[in-house]
């Protein structure tokens, strides 16, 4: 019993003094545009969470006023810039249900996307390099659809510029994971799913720089299925427009990558260090087989007793090759 009226105590103790601060914090203003002042300098200051609670604490005590809809707007960057993507989503989010037919309401759109955009940068990200289409590409989509939203909805905006060349930056790191998808497909030997893959950033994403890799992984899933036809039309495509790809050798003949499928088990053990993991997967027929005559169409021919009686040892069964001089199963009997 004394445990829990001590922790109760502690409790009250903390939210009394956490009250007083707020208090005295905010116990010198006590007009609207006070508020806004120190806001607006808390935030050119760079104090961006101070920046946060004045805004907050404005728009708490003057929900009406006169500068309640600016800071709800500044609120949205001073989150962003306090590395609160989230509360910066949710302020912009909050001002465009708010405040419709605000004359800046572009600006909430577009920091809504650039909020999504930098939700997957983290710290580290910062210092060591990265590959953002190697990670989960899915904020990368919405930020790519917010951009979007801002350029249907105010293409003269003065942040269309900026926002298309991020959709540009967006859209080539999405085709990039398509490839990244398609490789390891590819490397399982899952050569319809990577087919697919390669064949969906030839159709939506023209004009990116992996159009080529995609083109090349339409042509080797062609040949492993034994398409040649369609593997010859994607390889025409693919000398006639990126000649100096690297699965072209000087005679414009496709390499055939090897597949990282089958590791040793040296290669395992040292991390890759000895050993391999290259393993020569044969390609498909080049050639389709011919038609053969169906069984049920073919002549029948009937076992010889010899060959009955030895279990088909020795004499000529339905399937014996007729001898030299013996007319073929089924053609008429010499006169």
């Amino acid at each position: 019993m004394r445990v829990l009226l001590t922790i109760a105590l502690l409790i009250t103790v903390v939210s009394c003094s956490s009250l007083g601060r707020d208090r005295d914090e905010f116990a010198s203003m006590s007009t609207e545009e006070q508020f806004y002042r120190t806001a607006n300098q808390q935030l050119n200051a760079s104090n961006f969470s101070g920046a946060v609670r004045t805004y907050q604490a404005l728009e708490s005590r003057f929900p009406f006023g006169q500068y309640a809809a600016q800071a709800q707007l500044e609120l949205i960057y001073a989150h962003y810039r306090a590395s609160n993507v989230e509360g910066a989503r949710a302020a912009a989010d909050r001002f465009i249900r708010l405040h419709p037919d605000h004359e800046s309401i572009d600006y909430a759109y577009y920091m809504k996307g650039v909020a999504t955009f930098s939700e997957n940068t983290g710290f580290m990200s910062r210092f060591l390099p990265t590959d953002p289409s190697k990670r989960d590409i899915s904020r990368a989509r919405d930020a790519f659809n917010e951009f979007s939203l801002l350029m249907t909805l105010y293409p003269d905006s003065d942040y269309t510029a900026d926002a298309r060349a991020r959709m540009v930056f967006l859209r080539n790191n999405l085709a990039a994971y398509e490839i990244h998808v398609a490789d390891y497909y590819l490397e399982r030997r899952a050569y319809i799913a990577a087919l697919n893959r390669g064949r969906y950033v030839v159709e939506n994403f023209q004009g990116s720089p992996v159009v080529a890799d995609a083109v090349a992984i339409m042509v080797e899933c062609y040949l492993r299925l034994g398409l040649n036809d369609l593997a010859d039309t994607s390889l025409a495509l693919l000398r006639d427009n990126y000649p100096d790809h690297a699965t072209l050798d000087n005679n414009g003949e496709f390499i055939v990558r090897n597949h990282v499928t089958n590791p040793s088990l040296l290669y395992t053990v040292t991390f890759g260090l000895l050993g391999s993991n290259e393993d020569n997967t044969p390609l498909a027929p080049t050639s389709r087989p011919q038609r053969s005559i169906a069984p049920e169409a073919a002549p029948e021919r009937g076992r010889s007793l010899l060959n009955i009686l030895t279990l088909g040892r020795y004499g000529r069964d339905a399937t014996t090759a007729p001898m030299p001089g013996e007319p073929p199963p089924g053609s008429p009997n010499p006169i």
